[in-house]
């Protein structure tokens, strides 16, 4: 693989496995204010995209979404230690790249406050340089706001960074930016619903760390 660098890095999905945290949460919300059971494999479709539109999608428009939108990040904070972890390879790999002096970034759908308490519980946290969340662009993935201003950030150019996500949202941003494109085969959604071709595919995290 081509030495990058600049890494933009998506987090769910991508660095850490929140699917059960984000279905357990859902699930919760659903059955409460709607009689709803809203399976797995639904909720898992809409993985990388801002909370907000996601319950309005699933619950309607019709509720009190504020009000669900604040008891599902109450339920998520009271769950959020037990229901996350590192995919194999990612801490690792953090620390090899950021001791090559390279410039590292998350971009994610993921708000800050719970983005932070994860970084922090999983000890990752002291890689990045910047990260860049919903409150920080009007635009969202799959637009290539965010990873432009991941970009600013860091003063670096889109022709020496790479994105690396595990979904279409990600792949997408990158790709818009200008940047090149990694897609993670442990995603929870195949390559088949990237509808542009990624730079390159990895196995492990630690994959980015093979040269070609």
């Amino acid at each position: 693989m081509k030495s990058y660098d600049t890494y933009l890095f998506d987090g769910d999905g991508t660095l850490y496995d929140t699917a059960d945290l984000v279905v357990h949460c859902f699930q919760y919300v659903a059955e409460k204010y709607r009689g709803l059971s809203v399976s797995r494999a639904v909720i898992l479709s809409e993985f990388g995209l801002p909370l907000r539109g996601q319950l309005i999608k699933q619950l309607g428009d019709e509720v009190d979404i504020d009000a669900i939108h604040k008891d599902f990040i109450s339920y998520q904070m009271e769950i959020i230690d037990e229901d996350v972890r590192l995919f194999p390879g990612v801490w690792e790999t953090l620390n090899t790249l950021k001791e090559q002096g390279r410039e590292l970034a998350v971009v994610t759908s993921r708000k800050p406050y719970s983005l932070g308490r994860i970084l922090e519980h999983t000890d990752i946290a002291r890689f990045f340089d910047t990260l860049v969340t919903p409150d920080d662009t009007t635009l969202h993935k799959p637009d290539a706001a965010p990873a432009h201003l991941a970009l600013s950030r860091l003063g670096r150019d889109a022709s020496s960074a790479v994105f690396v996500g595990d979904t279409q949202y990600d792949i997408l941003s990158g790709d818009r930016a200008g940047t090149d494109t990694v897609f993670v085969n442990w995603s929870h959604m195949g390559i088949e619903t990237v509808p542009v071709k990624p730079t390159w595919r990895i196995d492990n995290m630690s994959d980015l760390l093979d040269k070609v």
